[in-house]
């Protein structure tokens, strides 16, 4: 389980603790994963940007092939108006997909890259020059209290040894007490062995003692200079958590498409139209274009006339013939 920030103060000691030797790096390593960390939000929300844009070609592309065939179909009136107005709220839906698209893609990503520019310097080896400047700063405070700290460690270390020799004296003298063939010069020995050696043992105790006190006395100043590189390091983690906040705020703003006005008309505009939708108004539509309600020519008698005639050149031909044929038999008969 991941410790909790209320859970902080009551977690035991460990070898682990800020305060030891080097193991300040997690929060120097945490200046450099925060750039990392703008670059995953700008990839993350590039193939967010992707899906958006291929959404909006999708759903553009459906209307495209729709319109043709419901423009042909057999439905009229305010059901057809219905039935289209789906397809022209699609195509509009789909330039504001395209908007977020662009915004993810620009807005986001270049606040984000501007940003890192402002607050990372690089160096001209590589790293960070804000990362080099915590590190720096945190091997400065810690180098004096470590140079104590090794030095009370050696110390125990050799405290620890002579009291171990100191023991090991002890229990040699004791059994020689224990067993009456043992001479009394032998005895007197490994008194003497034992003596010295809790002699040297006090001599190293009061040695030990001093250097902890030394170590001890300097741990006021050593906190109040590793807390004000640590505090360095945490305005610049605030700046980039102040950052970042409003840039997730952006991204939803962008993405939170029940608060944009544009697509609250897109489907308001459709939610009208199908509201529009009127059985009444079709029927009607229908008998007067296609029923009863048409206007038509009754038939009636109609009296001939002459000027009601065409003669067509067909015609004229055909009566002309007719004259030349008849001239004939007439000059025949004669």
């Amino acid at each position: 389980m991941s410790l909790k920030y209320s859970d902080a103060s009551g977690a035991e000691a460990t070898s682990n603790s800020f305060w030891m030797p080097d193991k300040y790096k997690s929060t120097t390593k945490r200046t450099d994963d925060g750039y990392k960390v703008c670059n995953d939000i700008i990839m993350c929300f590039q193939e967010r940007a992707k899906i958006e844009k291929q959404y909006a070609l999708q759903i553009s592309a459906w209307s495209r092939k729709w319109k043709p065939l419901v423009e042909a179909s057999p439905m009229y009136g305010t059901l057809l108006k219905a039935w289209h107005a789906f397809l022209t709220s699609a195509d509009r839906l789909s330039e504001l997909h395209v908007e977020i698209q662009k915004s993810l893609v620009t807005e986001d990503a270049d606040k984000i890259r501007n940003w890192q520019k402002e607050m990372y310097h690089k160096k001209f080896f590589g790293g960070f020059k804000e990362t080099h400047e915590v590190k720096v700063g945190f091997r400065k405070a810690q180098k004096p209290w470590t140079k104590k700290l090794k030095k009370a460690g050696k110390m125990k270390k050799l405290y620890h040894a002579k009291r171990k020799k100191e023991r090991v004296a002890i229990v040699r003298e004791n059994s020689c007490k224990a067993n009456q063939t043992t001479s009394a010069s032998k005895q007197q020995k490994l008194q003497g062995d034992r003596e010295k050696c809790s002699q040297d043992a006090e001599k190293v105790k009061q040695r030990y003692t001093k250097a902890m006190e030394e170590l001890n006395k300097y741990n006021p100043k050593y906190m109040e200079e590793m807390e004000m590189v640590f505090d360095q390091s945490q305005q610049l983690e605030q700046k980039r958590t102040i950052f970042l906040k409003q840039i997730f705020l952006s991204i939803h703003r962008h993405l939170d498409v029940t608060n944009n006005e544009s697509f609250r008309s897109i489907f308001k505009d459709l939610h009208q139209t199908l509201l529009s939708v009127n059985d009444q108004n079709d029927l009607k539509w229908w008998r007067n274009t296609h029923g009863p309600g048409m206007p038509t020519s009754w038939p009636h008698f109609e009296e001939w006339s002459p000027d009601r005639e065409k003669i067509t050149d067909k015609g004229k031909g055909k009566k002309e013939g007719g004259k030349v044929v008849l001239q004939s038999l007439r000059s025949g008969a004669d």
